[in-house]
């Protein structure tokens, strides 16, 4: 699930600016790929017509109503910490691109895709600090390949709370509310205020009872382990909160916290659904140039580490770059790589924007670097028109 929703991102950013490659196909078949991967009772204007209802009774042997949400990948295991990610990650999309989406018909469908994830982390969070993080075992899962409406594999609930926190997966599922109540904040304003009020709850739960999630639910470490601990998920929520309320208690949190938390410390070469410094130090930066929130200072050391990535991935960090291959495709890990370049060419994308909008350039160790640059080497990564 984690590769193909970022691919998303960049063909929606590139739409208006280029025809060829047909990033309208790719841009609905991307969508359409939600509708697949859903679980629980399907709506009649489910369009993956050869998808039906499945995992309808998740979370009942724990006395909790776990129906719905998003199975990972080809497999059925619902894993909260990607599919949390992926939502975050979906609602930034929409509010950065929704324009395009309208033009191209598919704003209603992406808010949709949203909408099911949202509503199933409702669900999932059904006290201040508790909050269910994965249904189904992947070991029994993966051994017993079977089509979800078929499945007779384990639907075993997991999930953290006081005494088995998970700040890593409250903070990105805080995340993924908080960013979607902007979303939905003209479209549905009972439901965004709904979203918010989970969020803040889950900020709380992540920030006062601390510890790693695959800690407490060691069967998800074999699929998803938390490597990077949870202070860059407890600074991500924090800004995103802030986008969500404009509440100065949030950007203060992440500028008080900005260097003990790593958010001004860590420079990175990595963007995905475990590391989240450079997404955050984005988001940073684009309330730095809006003249928003408190503390430039600290805000644009933020800034200055967003730049380290931006000018690793261009190879402008003099011998601190992103490896690429022969091809000039960005290179991070063997498995499953394609998650990383798409990951990073939509924080280009968006920050090509922020630049352009401001009028602004990216300094790099070897020269300055305009909006264009970054928007050609993102659009690059997608397809070499």
């Amino acid at each position: 699930m984690e590769v193909v929703y970022f691919f998303l991102f960049l063909v929606v950013s590139t739409m208006s600016v280029s025809a060829s490659p047909d990033y309208l196909t790719a841009l609905r078949s991307s969508i359409l790929f939600f509708e697949g991967q859903r679980s629980g009772f399907l709506p009649v204007n489910q369009r993956a017509a050869w998808r039906s209802h499945s995992g309808l009774k998740d979370g009942f042997d724990q006395g909790v109503n776990l129906v719905g949400g998003y199975y990972d990948a080809g497999d059925n295991v619902k894993f909260g910490l990607p599919m949390a990610f992926t939502i975050t990650m979906l609602s930034w999309s929409v509010l950065e691109y929704g324009h395009y989406m309208r033009m191209a018909g598919e704003y209603g469908h992406a808010l949709q895709a949203i909408k099911w994830g949202t509503d199933y982390f409702i669900k999932a969070h059904p006290q201040p600090n508790i909050l269910w993080g994965e249904v189904g075992d992947g070991g029994s899962d993966h051994y017993c390949w079977q089509r979800p409406e078929d499945m007779t594999t384990s639907r075993r609930a997991y999930h953290i709370s006081e005494s088995n926190p998970g700040s890593d997966l409250a903070g990105e599922t805080a995340a993924a509310m908080a960013a979607a109540s902007i979303v939905f904040r003209h479209s549905r304003p009972s439901y965004s205020k709904l979203l918010v009020a989970h969020a803040e709850q889950l900020f709380q739960f992540a920030d006062t009872h601390r510890g790693r999630y695959d800690s407490s639910m060691k069967v998800a470490r074999m699929y998803y382990a938390s490597e990077s601990g949870y202070n860059d998920e407890l600074l991500w929520a924090a800004f995103w909160l802030y986008e969500a309320t404009a509440d100065e208690r949030y950007i203060n949190y992440a500028v008080d916290n900005a260097q003990n938390l790593g958010g001004t410390g860590w420079a990175m070469t990595e963007f995905s659904w475990d590391v989240k410094y450079a997404g955050l130090q984005v988001l940073a930066t684009k309330i730095l140039l809006q003249g928003r929130g408190s503390n430039a200072e600290v805000l644009k050391q933020y800034q200055s580490k967003a730049e380290f990535f931006m000018c690793a991935c261009l190879q402008k960090n003099q011998d601190k770059n992103i490896g690429r291959t022969s091809g000039g495709l960005i290179y991070k890990r063997a498995w499953n790589n394609m998650q990383y370049v798409t990951s990073a060419s939509f924080l280009m994308t968006v920050y090509s924007d922020y630049l352009s909008k401001s009028h602004q350039h990216l300094q790099c160790p070897t020269g300055q670097v305009g909006g264009n640059e970054l928007l050609n080497m993102a659009k690059s990564q997608v397809c070499d028109a």
